[in-house]
């Protein structure tokens, strides 16, 4: 089983997506982050079917560490019901990932 995640999220400014890695990362609940933007999205809000410009933010952490990580985006987002997705970390570099435990670790956040 996969003991890392990439958490992805969406916002509706760069500032905002900037705020939300820097708080994390800083926190340690993540390693790093990576904000890609603008990008398009499509989607269903409310019943109505809309595009807009958005800001994505990915973020590497530990499996273990999603539930603090998830509670902390939750609490900062500036949505109400934002994106928020996990999926495993199937493979990767032996050093980054020791990196990524060494600064996340399974404590809990500072």
């Amino acid at each position: 089983m996969a003991d890392h995640v990439q958490v992805s999220t969406a916002t509706e400014t760069r500032e905002q997506a900037v705020e939300l890695a820097r708080s994390a990362v800083a926190g340690r609940l993540a390693a790093g982050a990576q904000i890609i933007g603008p990008v398009i999205s499509a989607f269903w809000h409310e019943g109505e079917f809309g595009t807009g410009e958005e800001w994505q933010l990915l973020l590497k952490t530990r499996k273990d560490r999603y539930t603090e990580l998830e509670r902390h985006l939750l609490a900062h987002h500036p949505w109400e019901n934002p994106e928020l997705v996990a999926v495993p970390i199937v493979a990767g570099a032996d050093a980054y990932l020791r990196w990524v435990d060494a600064v996340v670790g399974t404590h809990a956040s500072q």
